[in-house]
């Protein structure tokens, strides 16, 4: 049965972030939510490394996995969620939850991936100072050594 949807306005659309970079790991895709959660306009980002949203301590990690996936066509993380640090056009850091996926071209080679990306800044600094306020509802609780 065919679709009678139009998907065509669907990137720009989804509430989540949507970057799509080449094989060199360029950005050729950057949707109004990826605006929304790391700054940059779209004209801003098209065309730069994935080392503007990567902070600089993890641009090697990144980058060895990056690779790897490009020259094997596939990504260990399956669908897992993937929970880094990244960078927010202001400098300030952002937590962030994405999956990836691998993109290939009629020839079946790897052309790129595409990350479907959200902001989990607030949700993390809750849980951290949740973890913390129970850390310290525990020490008061434990009884003074003798």
């Amino acid at each position: 049965m065919p679709s009678t949807f139009d998907v065509s306005g669907l990137v720009d659309a989804i509430g989540d972030g949507v970057v799509i970079s080449d094989r060199e790991g360029l950005i050729v895709v950057w949707n109004p939510a990826a605006e929304r959660i790391f700054g940059f306009s779209e004209a801003e980002a098209l065309g730069q490394s994935l080392d503007l949203i990567t902070p600089d301590r993890h641009r090697r990690r990144h980058w060895d996995g990056y690779h790897k996936s490009m020259s094997t066509g596939t990504t260990k993380y399956g669908a897992d969620v993937l929970k880094v640090p990244a960078l927010h056009k202001d400098g300030h850091q952002l937590s962030i939850a994405f999956t990836v996926g691998m993109l290939h071209g009629a020839d079946g080679e790897v052309t790129g991936i595409a990350a479907i990306i959200r902001d989990e800044t607030a949700r993390w600094e809750e849980e951290r100072r949740l973890k913390r306020r129970v850390s310290d509802l525990e020490a008061e609780l434990k009884p003074a050594s003798v």
